[in-house]
């Protein structure tokens, strides 16, 4: 199959380098600097610095040369850029299916990623989303990685499932968009409050709380947008919470860690080098629940640290002095 991977972040990356073996594959950079400094280097230095590009991975910066001959584009962009992506798309001419793997929700309109390809996409070809647990360098590394990709269309969730499936990279097919995509996004929310706690110090049992508490929170969540319960468990939902609230590796962990130091969050942004997601999505979450009336407790504590000048310690503390209540209420 031949595929065009929109986004040359650490993500975007990872998957070019790892699809390679088995299929076609042309990344694209809109910034025509950073396709240079790949071109000249081989690498891509800015994000993925550690892996060399294989020498028959095509590069360009030029949209419709990517997608030209393409049977899939796999948009791997930050979702804020979500919806330019498929604009350049159509601006080329090129109904082509399309998957994308970003996770969260758009500033402002808080929607998801699905809603808005709906708004950009809908009828232009067939499209679905790709998410679950995956470090960027362990899939360049072909460390064996088991994803989601759901689909309304249950047959393109299924042929493009088999068609990117391989022993390294196992690939399930899904008709649950909704539930696949608030599993990627709110788990970056949780993962920052389980960093903020690791940071202080609280011990394996505050973290093994806050997860199950907060998969409790994205299922409440997932629900009521339309998601099916047994999604929350997979891959999407409790997988992904797993990997990125306990792996070193995860860039929102990273900045509970380092806010739990007490730096500030501009500082933090500014020197982690790449998009943490949770940041952006957290505000977005927030009013989202407070809209349909989904309790959320650690997102609203996330949200007080990071927007309101609450401090880590304080924010936790409002966590576990909470009434009790039943497990499941």
């Amino acid at each position: 199959m031949r595929i065009a991977i929109l986004g040359a972040g650490a993500w975007g990356t990872a998957l070019a380098i790892n699809l390679n073996e088995h299929h076609q594959v042309t990344l694209w950079t809109p910034d025509t600097q950073h396709l240079d400094e790949m071109l000249s280097q081989r690498t891509n230095h800015r994000f993925l610095p550690e892996f060399p590009l294989p020498d028959s991975l095509e590069l360009t910066s030029v949209i419709a040369d990517a997608i030209d001959t393409a049977d899939l584009a796999v948009i791997v962009v930050p979702v804020a850029g979500l919806r330019e992506t498929l604009r350049r798309i159509i601006a080329t001419g090129r109904a082509i299916p399309v998957i994308w793997g970003c996770k969260g929700f758009e500033g402002k309109s808080a929607k998801l990623p699905h809603q808005v390809a709906i708004d950009e996409y809908a009828g232009v070809a067939p499209c679905g989303v790709l998410s679950g647990p995956s470090f960027a360098q362990e899939v360049a590394q072909r460390k064996p990685t088991a994803l989601t990709l759901a689909s309304h269309d249950e047959e393109f969730s299924r042929s493009i499932a088999a068609q990117l499936h391989h022993p390294r990279l196992r690939v399930y097919s899904s008709t649950d968009v909704i539930g696949v995509e608030v599993g990627g996004a709110v788990k970056n929310v949780i993962t920052i409050a389980a960093g903020i706690s690791d940071g202080m110090g609280l011990g394996h049992n505050a973290r093994a709380a806050l997860i199950t508490r907060g998969l409790a929170e994205i299922t409440r969540l997932g629900l009521k947008l339309g998601g099916h319960i047994e999604t929350f468990s997979g891959l999407a939902g409790v997988g992904d919470l797993i990997l990125t609230t306990t792996g070193d590796l995860s860039r929102n962990r990273r900045v509970g860690l380092l806010l739990a130091e007490g730096q500030p969050l501009l500082d933090i942004l500014k020197n982690l080098g790449h998009i943490a997601e949770g940041v952006y999505t957290a505000r977005e979450v927030l009013h989202l629940s407070q809209e349909m009336e989904v309790d959320m407790p650690i997102t609203r504590a996330v949200c007080s640290i990071l927007f309101d000048g609450v401090s880590p310690k304080t924010a936790l503390e409002s966590l576990i002095n909470r009434e009790p209540k039943t497990e499941n209420g």
